[in-house]
């Protein structure tokens, strides 16, 4: 019901397995990151800019959204954030790996490098905000590989479901 007591009509649809036989074959590499532009991402970006292949924040920034899509894949990220930062990369738009300056307040589960509110990374590899890190992240279905930084710290694990934050739940269907 909503909060006027009105009865609400909805359906749920079972996730799909996503169970894959044999191992993926690996197209070339693409990159997202236009030299000078956000050419491949679609609307909103505000806040950000591209200079020299480098894709960065000028202040409160918008979520970018690549505009290709993929099924499985593996992406490599170099990234660094500065002090107090919290941000994510998002694989098809519904599983984040969490960017942030983590403190021991917050939960593992929500710590750099580990996939929002579902896995928690097995060591902290992070580094300090300011300097050059990175992720090399494969998705095949719902099965993670993540290294952060050179050190594997998810390993094959399957995402129970969609994060947070997710731009739909079409799990079957590739994406951004």
């Amino acid at each position: 019901t909503d909060p006027a007591g009105k009865r609400i009509a909805w359906s749920g649809v079972m996730a799909p397995s996503l169970a894959r036989t044999g191992s993926p074959t690996w197209g070339e590499p693409v990159s997202l990151i236009a030299a000078s532009s956000l050419a491949g991402w679609r609307e909103p970006n505000k806040g950000w800019k591209v200079a020299s292949g480098v894709l960065s924040s000028v202040g409160a920034a918008d979520n970018l959204v690549s505009t290709p899509t993929f099924g499985d894949f593996k992406v490599h990220v170099e990234f660094r954030l500065p002090k107090g930062s919290n941000s994510g990369v998002y694989l098809r738009g519904r599983y984040e790996v969490q960017i942030e300056d983590s403190d021991a307040a917050e939960p593992p589960l929500d710590h750099m490098g580990g996939i929002y509110g579902f896995l928690a990374t097995t060591r902290d590899t992070r580094r300090k905000p300011g300097e050059w890190q990175t992720f090399d992240v494969t998705l095949v279905g719902r099965i993670v590989t993540v290294e952060m930084n050179g050190t594997r710290v998810i390993c094959e694990r399957e995402i129970p479901g969609i994060t947070g934050g997710a731009l739909d739940s079409e799990e079957a269907s590739p994406g951004p």
